[in-house]
């Protein structure tokens, strides 16, 4: 995700509570789906679709706030 903050990221993930949550929020949703999606754990079609959006709004939280701190520095 977001190759081109590769550095950005792991600086925050390191430094930055609120985003290592989002981050790992985000992973955490990412397995569910594929858990489901591969048939590791039960689940259904609204319940991916549901966590699909979750994942997309995090991701757009994730890429606003990398773009807030790299104007910042």
């Amino acid at each position: 995700m977001f190759p081109e903050y590769r550095d950005l990221i792991s600086r925050l993930k390191n430094a930055d509570r609120h985003f290592t949550q989002l981050f790992d929020k985000h992973n955490e949703l990412d397995q569910q789906i594929h858990n489901i999606e591969t048939h590791v754990v039960p689940g259904t079609s609204h319940e991916i679709e549901v966590m699909k959006k979750e994942k997309l709004a995090i991701k757009d939280q994730i890429y606003a706030y990398l773009k807030r701190v790299e104007t910042e520095t």
